[in-house]
């Protein structure tokens, strides 16, 4: 869903999560939708996840933009059962309005999907602008965590 720009390889971008969360031993990475192959769709990642792990309750991490986008998403009444989006207000979007999934789930669900409005500080930032300070040249690297910011220049990412 992204304009074209200089971008890492699907397993350069898997390296980059692996290096950032190497630290906390609550986080994991999954290569499953690169093993998969083809054309990812959530929903196909969200019923991997949830045929392996029948009895977890399943969080999808949005931002407002993508909430908002998700109605049109392949399967995504589906996606709303199986998962429950956890909206993230980023700076530049509206307040997150989870009542535009109304069509798709049931007023519990709306009031579950409400309540995990995910707290949190807004940075002030993008990935796609720490991508564009890159190519241009700009100061990026306090964006990203070290491990991360190393790999990028060592790989020469992003660059135009």
């Amino acid at each position: 869903h992204k304009p074209s720009a200089p971008m890492a390889t699907a397993e350069e971008r898997l390296e980059m999560i692996r290096l950032a969360i190497a630290d906390d031993s609550e986080l994991s990475v999954s290569d499953r939708e690169l093993r998969r192959g083809g054309r990812s769709y959530t929903v196909d990642t969200l019923r991997a996840i949830a045929a392996d792990s029948p009895q977890a309750e399943l969080y999808l991490l949005l931002g407002a933009d993508s909430l908002a986008d998700l109605p049109n998403w392949k399967a995504a009444a589906e996606i709303c059962r199986l998962a429950i989006p956890a909206v993230v207000r980023r700076p530049e979007a509206p307040e997150p309005d989870p009542s535009i999934l109304r069509p798709l789930v049931s007023d519990t669900r709306l009031r579950e999907i409400h309540d995990a409005v995910v707290a949190m500080p807004e940075q002030d930032v993008s990935s796609s602008e720490i991508r564009a300070r890159i190519a241009a040249g700009d100061p990026w690297r306090h964006f990203v965590p070290e491990a991360v910011a190393s790999y990028i220049a060592k790989r020469g990412l992003y660059r135009s």
